[in-house]
Order: structure tokens, then C-alpha cells, then sequence
């Protein structure tokens, strides 16, 4: 019931907007009263942190107007000169009268509030990764190269009968990198990019979550070419006819059918993008709706080799093609994530040795490296003892080793187990393609 608030208030806004314009402001400052208190009224119900924001937004932005007509008023009442006409022009007036998809929108005022909640999805600034950031995955790469970048920059190769890949699943253990190739295809695809997760699309609210759904593809289409990726896709749509399914579930899941279908046979310009790391937990019907399902395993041994180089990125460090390629042959069965951890240990591990090291040199260039006792010009001095003569800005840690990552891999263990492996395969070898 409580939208019906929103709507009260747009038809007020759009009255007083009316009469605001026509210089009658007696009566606009009390239609701007009224919405005002239908906007702080509903303000109260809203649990959609993303559309409060955006209602007390334009909130604000009313009550600046009533105050500047009371202003306006006062004026009249206190100096006979002061009439509307001459008045208004020296009235710094801000734009109240609602733009698309605002409250008083001449659409439906919930769906254009569904829309504003959702504009928090859309990736304006791209995220930086390219795909030579990605290791390894070429063939998962080269599928949304496909469906992607290929579309829009060569049209004329998707004619007739030969259309691109409309919907791509991509699944596989924990922190194998599918969030992060949705990202590369974000910063390399000239589309507007829509990243949602299960608790931009789920309220409390009866019928809403359907028609945030909905909304979103409306959005999609209308800003279209455009990606719509939704992370941990397991978590909306689940097996349907399960015990603890709720109501609001079946309805999502029956929307999001509904719209997948038409992606693929009215809307050319939209791909769907979702990861899971639970296959097999997905609805049959939705799994059914993606062209493309990819495995996304864990890296090989010339992908580990590369993630190292790009996790140390330009840290000082005098590790060698072979010190990479050893620590690639020990980490069989890591992940991305498990490696991404991993170095980002090993960094610290110079900072470590800094504040623990009883003995530094001053090099050539003026800068305190610890060092070892035995080394040439080794001071018996540490860190705070450094800091208290005001050197504090002349230490440097030493460059990275490979000893550190020996050290750091010593207690660092996989993360993923044998049996989440094997449910992966299996599922690759009944529904999936290896990426």
C-alpha cells in the first residue's frame, strides 16, 4: 500500500510544477506542501537504501522550491512593488518539473521507481581489465569475443541464419576467475555493462522482485548494445519444487524465463552474462536458456606462471623465468584466488623482515636496506632507532625473493577440494563445454 504514497506525490509535484510555471504561487506552494508530505511519508517505508537516496534527492529539491515561493510571498505581502510578474524573473528557479523515469513521470510513477533503484547497477566507468589480464581460458575468451566485441565491430558478418551467442553460462570451483572475465568483457566491449547480484532483484515486498526483473531488462533493451551479468545465479534460481522454495522464488524465476526467451529471439543487442560455482543447483529450465555453458576450471601451469607476474605486477623483486615456472609446478591445484592471496602474503613479507631487522646499509643513493650482519656496511641499528633520527623516509624494503614465496606457500593451502573438482567435471560432461 505504501506506493501509493509515491504516486500522491507525483500528482501533487506535477500540479504544482503547473502552477508554479504560470506564476501562481499561492497555490503551488501548497501542492509542493502536499507532495512533501507524501515523499517523507513514504520515505518512511522505503527499505531500498539505492531508490531512498534518489526520493530524498528530489525531496530536498522541493522543499528548496517551497521555500524560495514563501520567500516569494513574504516579499509580497511585506512590499507593494513586489508583484508575481516582477518578482519572477529575478527567482533563481531549479528544474522541479520531473524528467523520465522520475517522480510525476507521465509512465507508471512504481516503475519508474523500480528503474532508479536499478541505476546503481550499471557500470559507467569501465573496470580495467583486459583480456591479457585473464590467464589461460582462451576458448572461454574466444566464445565472447564472439559474442561481444565481434558483433559490434564487424555487423556485417551477423546476417541471416548467423546470429551471436545471446546467453553464456560460465561455472566452475570458487575464485577461478568468472567474475573477473565478465570484467575484461565490461572494459572491452563497447556496451553498456549491468552487474547484478540475488540482492539487487530480491525484496521483501509482494510482486516487486518480479518487476525489478523486469525493469532490468527493459533497461537493458533500452540502453542496448548492452551486457547484463548476474553473479551467483544459483542463488535466484534454484531447483524449482524444492522444499524451502518460496513463493516470491518461483516468480522470479518464471519472470527471468520469460525475459531470457525473448533475449533470445527479439533482443539481438542484449547478452545475458551469469557465473555460478554450484551447476547442478541451477533450475533445469534456466540452464536450458543459456547457448553457451563454460567450464571454468582451475588454472593450468602457464596460467599460474603468468598470474604470479601480474599479482607481483612492478614490485621490486629478482625472481627468475625459472623461479616462476617452479612456483607454477608446486601450486597444482590452487586457484586464481588461492595465488591472488598468496602474493599479496608474499608482499608483505619485505615489510616484514624491515621491521624485524636488527642490522641495515645505506646504499649508494642514500636509502637504509636491512641486511645481514655479515654484509658490507652493516650498522647495528633498527627501525625505530632509524625513525628517531628522522630517517623514517630513507628506508626502503628489500626486493622480494623467492625464498618469500617458499615461505608463505610453506602454510598456504588450496582451497578447493577433489570432490568439488569431480562435481564440476561431471556436470561439463553432461550440460558444459571446457573453457
Amino acid at each position: 500500500m505504501y506506493c501509493n504514497f509515491l504516486e500522491h506525490a507525483a500528482e501533487y509535484v506535477k500540479q504544482a510544477v503547473h502552477e508554479d510555471d504560470a506564476g501562481n504561487y499561492k497555490k503551488a506552494f501548497t501542492l509542493y506542501m502536499n507532495a512533501l508530505e507524501y515523499l517523507k511519508t513514504h520515505l518512511k517505508y522505503e527499505k531500498n537504501p539505492n531508490i531512498k537516496e534518489i526520493i530524498t534527492e528530489k525531496f530536498v529539491q522541493y522543499l528548496r522550491r517551497a521555500e524560495e515561493i514563501r520567500a516569494i510571498l513574504d516579499k509580497r505581502e511585506n512590499g507593494p512593488n513586489l508583484s508575481g510578474g516582477a518578482t519572477q524573473s529575478n527567482v533563481v528557479r531549479p528544474n522541479t518539473k520531473p524528467k523520465s523515469g522520475e517522480a510525476g513521470d507521465k509512465d507508471d510513477p512504481e516503475k519508474a521507481k523500480l528503474k532508479a533503484g536499478l541505476d546503481s547497477v550499471i557500470i559507467k566507468e569501465k573496470p580495467n581489465v583486459k583480456w591479457s589480464d585473464v590467464a589461460g581460458l582462451e576458448s572461454a575468451k574466444q566464445a565472447l569475443q564472439e559474442a561481444v566485441i565481434l558483433p559490434v565491430k564487424f555487423p556485417q558478418f551477423f546476417t541471416g541464419k548467423r546470429q551471436p551467442w545471446r546467453a553464456f553460462l560460465l561455472y566452475g570451483p570458487p575464485g577461478t576467475g568468472k567474475s573477473y572475465l565478465a570484467k575484461a568483457v565490461a572494459t572491452e566491449a563497447d556496451s553498456t555493462f549491468f552487474s547484478v547480484s540475488s540482492s539487487d532483484l530480491v525484496s521483501k515486498w509482494m510482486g516487486e522482485s518480479e518487476k525489478l526483473v523486469s525493469s532490468l531488462f527493459q533497461m537493458a533493451r533500452e540502453s542496448a548494445p548492452s551486457i547484463i551479468f548476474i553473479d551467483e545465479i544459483d542463488s535466484l534460481c534454484g531447483q524449482r519444487g524444492e522444499g524451502n522454495e518460496s513463493e516470491a522464488s518461483r516468480r522470479i524465476k518464471t519472470e527471468l524465463l520469460v525475459q531470457m526467451q525473448g533475449v533470445g529471439k527479439e533482443d539481438q543487442k542484449v547478452l545475458i552474462l551469469a557465473a555460478t560455482n554450484t551447476p547442478y543447483a541451477l533450475d533445469q529450465a534456466i540452464r536450458r536458456r543459456f547457448d553457451k555453458r563454460i567450464y571454468i576450471p582451475l588454472p593450468d601451469m602457464k596460467a599460474r606462471q603468468h598470474m604470479f607476474k601480474v599479482h607481483l605486477g612492478d614490485t621490486p623483486h629478482n625472481l627468475t623465468e625459472k623461479d616462476f615456472e617452479e612456483l607454477a609446478l608446486k601450486t597444482d591445484g590452487f586457484s586464481g584466488s588461492d595465488i591472488s592471496v598468496c602474493v599479496k602474503d608474499v608482499l608483505f613479507e619485505p615489510v616484514r623482515k624491515t621491521r624485524d631487522s636488527k642490522f641495515f646499509r645505506k646504499t649508494s643513493k642514500g636509502m637504509w636496506i636491512p641486511c645481514e650482519p655479515t654484509e658490507k656496511g652493516a650498522v647495528n641499528i633498527n627501525l625505530q632507532e632509524l625513525d628517531a633520527q628522522g630517517l623514517a623516509s630513507k628506508i626502503v624494503p628489500p626486493p622480494i625473493t623467492r625464498e618469500d614465496f617458499d615461505k608463505v606457500l610453506r602454510r598456504q593451502k588450496p582451497t578447493v577440494s577433489k570432490a568439488d573438482l569431480e562435481v564440476h567435471e561431471r556436470f561439463t560432461q553432461e550440460f558444459g563445454e571446457e573453457g
